[in-house]
């Protein structure tokens, strides 16, 4: 048989056939049978949350800034890992962050400010704000038992717009209005046509809506991309700050965090008999963020040895070995999707060698250096000046630096960044690396505030094939990372509960291991 004769033989669609595998029931008596004789789903509204209140007074700082244009945000659809399978769906951050809805019930769904009459909208705003939803099918309907990826007997029950609008204090409405929601009286504004920005690159069906009506309403393409980056940009400055209720949501992240981080040292012994040692203390960290949040914030870095030389390192497929440094990287997502972030590196054995000690010693007094510099007032790269200056003078002492300290942090120099090449701090929330979108004015040469979240970790990485510093140095990778809240006053380490001096981590681990 030709290629083309076995192709015009192919009668069904091939985005059928993934269905192939099994024979779904479709007669009628079956279906007749499936829809009676079911509990009535409960119709008890919940009680508002904590978070609506506060989601609320974020979009009006959003509506205040994009007066009279319709905004759109979705939340982003479930997205295929392989064949017919999803990943477990996690909304976009700018999405959660102004609905306050977390966990995995929403994909698809899009919010939708709409503008109205200065003041006259949701809190005073100029907005008015409708959630977008799928809403849950009913038992009597086929989709209930023959959509895997939406039906309750599938996947479970959904919300309905109801409970949504009752719990997290937003109006919703059926997906299949969203069409009209979006497009309605669009167009040029010179023309009397309402414009759009969008949070792109999030659910490419709502940006080829969105193109396309501004297709049909000859707007300029090319000037909408950059407006709808302004929003992007702005919806990312709105986490700079964090409200007291998120900085609740990232306190206990952080606190799960650390309790997982006592599960990877409970988990050493059975790490070092095991020929992929790192991906038993992967396992130990995850278990624990499963069981208490909603997964991990990011992949965690399990890396012994020379593996913690290596930024990135997730692939966890090493050995773990005595007289080795373990660097672990690792933070739990809550399930209001806000994640921690913690780096801690300590010996294998539970004994720091003089020369891990020394090179330890120093990544600390880099990270002291920091914490004295994240104040009120000061500017977020100081943070990060702060640190290096530390590094720099002890290198130069140790006498791996081939120039001066002082040359070496000149903008001529750079030569101690060969040990530590990445910055010091980076904004921390619903993204492990927040608000990225902001302007460099706001974010590294931003002032710091009350209310701003981020880490500090300094670090030092000897790689093997480092020929340029002493062998007893090789293979060793040190990085020690707190999350920080900036308070009124100074600022607080909110992962303070997890050791970090050489003699408060042997002793933590000695507790564990007894």
């Amino acid at each position: 048989m030709t290629t083309s004769e076995h192709t015009a033989g192919s009668e069904q669609p091939i985005e059928e056939r993934v269905n192939n595998r099994s024979a779904a029931p479709s007669s009628k008596a079956f279906i007749d049978f499936m829809a009676v004789n079911w509990a009535p789903a409960d119709t008890e509204l919940p009680a508002r949350s904590t978070v609506a209140d506060f989601s609320a007074q974020r979009r009006a700082a959003i509506s205040a800034m994009f007066p009279g244009e319709r905004l759109v945000l979705p939340a982003g659809p479930l997205k295929v890992r392989s064949n017919d399978t999803d990943y477990r769906f996690r909304p976009h951050s700018a999405f959660a962050h102004q609905t306050g809805l977390g966990l995995d019930h929403e994909p698809d769904a899009v919010l939708v400010f709409e503008p109205v009459e200065e003041g006259t909208g949701d809190n005073g705003s100029d907005h008015e704000a409708t959630l977008y939803f799928r809403p849950l099918a009913g038992r009597d309907t086929e989709q209930f038992y023959k959509d895997p990826r939406y039906g309750e007997f599938w996947v479970g029950a959904r919300p309905t717009l109801e409970a949504l609008s009752a719990e997290y204090g937003i109006a919703t409405a059926d997906l299949s209005e969203l069409e009209v929601a979006i497009t309605k009286n669009a167009g040029n504004q010179a023309l009397g046509g309402i414009r759009i920005r969008l949070v792109r690159d999030v659910d490419l069906n709502v940006d080829a809506l969105v193109d396309t009506s501004r297709y049909n309403t000859a707007v300029d393409l090319e000037e909408s991309d950059k407006l709808d980056a302004v929003l992007t940009e702005a919806l990312s400055e709105a986490r700079l700050v964090k409200d007291s209720i998120e900085v609740e949501n990232l306190r206990r992240s952080v606190a799960n965090t650390i309790d997982g981080f006592a599960e990877v040292i409970k988990a050493l012994p059975a790490a070092r008999d095991h020929h992929r040692g790192e991906r038993i203390i992967e396992t130990a960290f995850f278990a624990k963020a499963r069981s208490e949040g909603n997964d991990l914030g990011y992949d965690t870095i399990a890396a012994c040895g020379n593996n913690a030389t290596v930024l990135h390192w997730i692939r966890n497929n090493g050995t773990v070995e005595d007289g080795k440094l373990m660097l672990v990287d690792a933070g739990v997502e809550d399930d209001t999707l806000y994640t921690a972030d913690i780096t801690r590196t300590f010996p294998v054995n539970g004994k720091f060698t003089e020369v891990q000690a020394k090179a330890y010693s120093i990544v600390l007094e880099a990270s002291e250096a920091a914490f004295k510099a994240a104040v009120p007032g000061a500017r977020f790269k100081d943070i990060h000046a702060a640190t290096m200056q530390v590094l720099a003078s002890r290198l130069e002492e140790w006498g791996l630096l081939p120039v001066t300290a002082e040359v070496s942090l000149s903008e001529e120099g750079g030569h101690h960044r060969r040990w530590m090449p990445h910055g010091t701090s980076h904004h921390l929330g619903l993204d492990v690396h927040d608000c990225a979108q902001a302007k460099r004015e706001l974010y590294m040469d931003g002032v710091l505030g009350p209310g701003m979240v981020f880490t500090i970790e300094p670090g030092l990485y000897f790689k093997e094939e480092d020929l340029g510093i002493p062998a007893e140095l090789r293979g060793i990778g040190i990085r020690i990372e707190d999350d920080v809240l900036v308070t009124e006053n100074g600022n607080e380490n909110l992962s303070a509960a997890l050791p970090r001096t050489v003699e408060g981590i042997e002793d933590w681990m000695a507790q564990l291991s007894s």
